[in-house]
This record gives C-alpha cells, structure tokens and sequence, in this order.
C-alpha cells in the first residue's frame, strides 16, 4: 500500500557522497541530522495497524513523557520547566519566549523524524524484527540516549493491540555502523549538507513519496502537486529546522526561488490520495491524516532546487513528518 521495502522492511538510505554545490551558505552547511535505524524483535506476539506511524509516534511520546517528566500530572504549557524539558523540546517543541519566528504559533517543528516499517504486515511473531527509522536533527542528536531509553522502555510496556512486547536489539547509523549494541551506546558523527550526494541538477526528476504528504496552499491541502508548492513546504520547514534546532537561519532568497520554481513543469504523475485514520488521544477523537503517495516527475531548471530535493529525502516534507508522514526519494534523473 506505501513503500516498496528492502530486506529488511523499510526503505533503503539515500546515498552520500560529497556534495558539490557552490552555492550553499555556511548556514545551510551548518544544518546537521543524524539518521538512523532501530532493530526491534518481539518478545510476544504484536498486532500493528497497516500505516504504523501514529501507533509508534503516540507510544513514543506517552513512554517518552512518563521517563522524564519530573511535575507529572501538569501540562506541559503550565510546566515551569517547560523550555528546559527534554520531553517537552522533544515532543511539544514550544517556540521559545523572543523567538523571531513562529511567534503566533505554539509549536515549532520537532527535532525527529520517526518513520515505521513500511509495509502491510499486522502480525508479528516473537523473532520476527521491525525496522524504525529514526532521524535526529540539530541539538536534537543530543538526546540520543533519551530516545533509546524510550524505545527500551516502550519494548517493556509493549505497543498496538494487545500490548506486544520488544526488545531494542540494535541501532545502526547510515552506513550500517553500530551506534547501540549488546548495551554499549556509540555516539556517532551527524551528517550535515556536505555528506550528500554530489551529482549535478538534472533536466528532470521522479520523486516516489513513500508515505502520505499533506502540504498545503492558499490555505488548502493539496490533491495534486506542482514544484512551486512542493518548494515552499520544504524550504519552509528546511528554514525552521535551522532556526529552532540547527542554530542557524537558512540565508537564501526565498521569493525568487519561489518564482523559478514555478517554471519547473510536472511531466508525468501517478500521484493518488490515499487516506488513513489515528486515534488522538489529546483530542480523544479520529483524525483523517490523508495525504499524496506514488510517483510524481519535474522537468525544468532544477539547479537552485537540488541540495534542498536532496535533503528532504532525510528530513521529509509537508504536515505530520513526526508520524513518518512526506517521506519520499528520488527514485530517477534524466538530463544531468
């Protein structure tokens, strides 16, 4: 239904190279995550939904909260210790008091992107591993540990229907290296822009989104995609993600990059809707969190667009990126 999935249940890393792009300001160089892959295995049966995001986000965040919440009982908004909490940075993300940006809003954007297992399977027998993807950006690779902590104690209070219980086996980094293994953690180098792939802007591009993207415009979410729209979603949260957590602001001329992205043409797109439900429990009610999965081509002058395309592989796009949603990978290239 999403993804075609590797050996191992989940997509494949994009590759990394040395990026060769002349035009990238220290800022943007700056910008530093750190991607992951969690090695789970059941120690009792495990009933998951097709779409797995909300249930690992939503078990994430509830296990995350009960480690190292010292005020329990209170809300996070109300918390004196709010900007200080590792918890509330990590999962409420407030936009902290004199912030230049975001300053109408509660939320900024979250330091993680936490992908699933990408495929349809709902069972899972005892020995049977799961693969999460895990990417942790700016000051949020600081918090390492707490996220394997949670993951270790997530196992113990077990996930979906029937509480099934895991265990954290390992946790590689991009190039298959060990960061978590046999209880000994190794804290790993992030990547930042210079680790990317290098090649040179194509004519052309096919983007596969791997799980629904949710982007909106004028207002309104989106039922097809043209690269202005795309454009705007990604420099918005590439800009954000460096404000709030890289600290670093994204120094590119926004308004003419918009403009030229408008003359980037759809070629070909085999872009559908496909909708799924989570249950909230802040809001104790079913959300609809549908969005755009499959194929989607652009052709045109792509060369002010490409280190931004690239990173979003890592970093994802549009609403919801912290349940795994606006993954997508650059599956061709023509014309470079």
């Amino acid at each position: 239904m999403y993804a075609e999935v590797d050996e191992e249940g989940g997509t494949a890393h994009p590759p990394l190279k040395t990026l060769r792009a002349p035009s990238l300001s220290l800022a943007m160089l700056d910008f530093s995550f750190l991607p992951l892959k969690l090695v789970l295995i059941p120690t009792t049966p495990i009933k998951l939904p097709p779409y797995k995001g909300s249930t690992f986000r939503g078990a994430f965040g509830s296990t995350f909260r009960q480690v190292v919440c010292v005020l329990r009982g209170k809300e996070c908004s109300d918390c004196i210790l709010r900007e200080k909490c590792a918890y509330s940075y990590v999962f409420e993300t407030p936009v902290p008091s004199g912030a230049s940006k975001m300053r109408k809003y509660p939320y900024a954007p979250h330091p993680f992107v936490l992908v699933p297992p990408l495929e349809d399977r709902m069972e899972y027998e005892p020995g049977d591993p799961l693969y999460v993807s895990l990417t942790l950006i700016g000051r949020g690779i600081e918090y390492l540990p707490y996220f394997l902590y949670t993951f270790q104690e997530m196992g113990k209070r077990g996930i979906g229907k029937g509480r099934g219980k895991f265990q954290l086996q390992g946790v590689r980094d991009s190039t298959g290296e060990a960061v978590y293994e046999g209880g000994t953690l190794r804290l790993p180098q992030p990547l930042s822009w210079r680790d990317l792939e290098g090649e040179t802007a194509p004519d052309e591009v096919t983007l596969r989104f791997l799980t629904p993207l949710r982007v909106k415009y004028r207002e309104r979410l989106c039922s097809d995609l043209e690269f202005h729209v795309l454009m705007r979603a990604l420099l918005r949260r590439i800009s954000l993600l460096s404000f709030f957590h890289c600290g670093c602001e994204l120094q590119v001329n926004f308004r003419r990059l918009i403009e030229e992205a408008g003359a980037v043409a759809v070629k070909d797109s085999t872009l559908r809707w496909h909708d799924w439900m989570r249950y909230s429990y802040r809001q104790r009610a079913k959300l609809k969190m549908g969005g755009l999965i499959g194929e989607i081509t652009f052709g045109g002058d792509l060369e002010p667009f490409w280190p931004f395309l690239q990173l979003g592989q890592w970093i994802h796009v549009g609403k919801g990126t912290s349940f795994g949603l606006g993954r997508y990978e650059i599956v061709s290239r023509s014309g470079a």
